[in-house]
């Protein structure tokens, strides 16, 4: 058996997925499900990440367009535009995408996105319904490090989970879903938590989500231990034509030896990102013309 998780070969079967119930949905007369996505600036990555999601989209039959903004638009203006997305009953749902530049509160965006159509699942509202009975829209990135825990049969039961990275929307929000799980034990920990191979030494699974190349390392962990690795960074190499090469947070190459399954970086948790979006967008629809 393969040790690789393979975030491609499994957002491909979602999508495959999604096609099926939109083309249903669109033979029995409804409309396309609708998303937008509103870029504020051009930032290179994100420009990149932007781009894998318009064709994802189109991939699956989801009716997505880009929203350009310049990167000195003001905050009022646009808190005016998500205002007029969350009114506008043709648009499903719809993503800000991060970062934004320096002028723009984070905070102050995401508190003025209608959480039905938060798609990103970044609310309050939603990031809250994790640990509720009546689940919302999930934030993307922990649905997707979910579904591959359950589509690859990782056996958490009466196991230790370290979960690496606090952040609100991804490390703290997987960390919530896994304690949702009664026979887990989840154990969170950041960049700074002293002496972090004490911790990681005995972990059965480890996702680790802070974004810093090689953070966790070959004597951090036991042997058959199962690794999802959220981070995603760029580090020089002068054998690529870019200049760069993406790598996680795991010494992949060390480490794979030692692993029972890990993901890699890229091609792992990235693609279940998006197929995440789309999933969260698909419901928004479904629920919408209670389909």
């Amino acid at each position: 058996m393969s040790k690789i998780i393979d975030g491609i070969k499994i957002s491909k079967e979602i999508k495959t997925e999604i096609r099926k119930k939109i083309s249903a949905a669109t033979e029995k007369g409804f409309r396309s499900p609708s998303l937008k996505i509103v870029l504020v600036g051009g930032h290179g990555p994100s420009k990149i990440y932007v781009n894998a999601k318009l064709k994802a989209c189109e991939s699956v039959g989801i009716n997505a367009e880009l929203i350009s903004l310049n990167d000195n638009i003001l905050q009022e203006e646009l808190t005016e535009l998500i205002k007029k997305l969350n009114k506008d009953n043709d648009v499903d749902g719809f993503i800000v995408q991060l970062p934004l530049p320096e002028n723009i509160s984070v905070q102050k965006v995401i508190e003025n996105i209608d959480p039905s159509k938060d798609v990103d699942g970044f609310t309050n509202d939603n990031i809250g319904s994790i640990t509720s009975k009546n689940k919302k829209l999930l934030p993307a990135t922990g649905l997707g490090v979910m579904t591959l825990i359950k589509r690859y049969s990782i056996d958490v039961e009466s196991k230790k989970c370290v979960v690496i990275g606090s952040s609100r929307n991804v490390g703290g929000a997987i960390a919530q879903m896994l304690v949702q799980r009664e026979d887990v034990t989840v154990t969170v920990c950041n960049s700074k938590t002293k002496n972090l191979k004490s911790i990681t030494i005995d972990a059965d699974l480890i996702i680790s989500a802070v974004g810093i190349p090689n953070l966790v390392t070959e004597d951090m962990v036991k042997d058959g231990v199962s690794i999802i690795d959220v981070g995603i960074s760029r580090v020089k190499d002068s054998s690529k034509r870019s200049g760069y090469k993406i790598v996680g947070d795991v010494d992949f190459d060390n480490i794979f030896k030692k692993a029972n399954l890990i993901t890699p970086v890229p091609g792992g948790v990235g693609p279940m990102t998006i197929v995440s979006l789309l999933q969260n967008t698909l419901k928004v629809y479904c629920d919408k013309f209670k389909i």
